[in-house]
């Protein structure tokens, strides 16, 4: 259904907003968008670093030593 509105279809819409919501509530909008798009790579970019400078604590053998290991 999507994959016939084409260019003209995309500028009445983009006319309908506009009219509907104003110049001044769209630009803030799309800062506030701007803003969470920004926040997003930021939290991925940390979570990456994070995961890449972890310790070598993820699996470790904790099983006790018994006689035949110490042999």
């Amino acid at each position: 259904m999507l994959n016939n509105i084409g260019l003209p279809g995309l500028l009445l819409i983009a006319v309908v907003v506009l009219v509907l919501f104003g110049r001044g509530k769209i630009s803030s909008l799309m800062g506030e968008v701007g803003k969470g798009i920004t926040a997003f790579k930021r939290g991925v970019k940390d979570g990456s670093e994070e995961i890449e400078n972890a310790d070598d604590t993820v699996a470790r053998d904790i099983t006790p030593e018994t006689e035949k290991d110490k042999v």
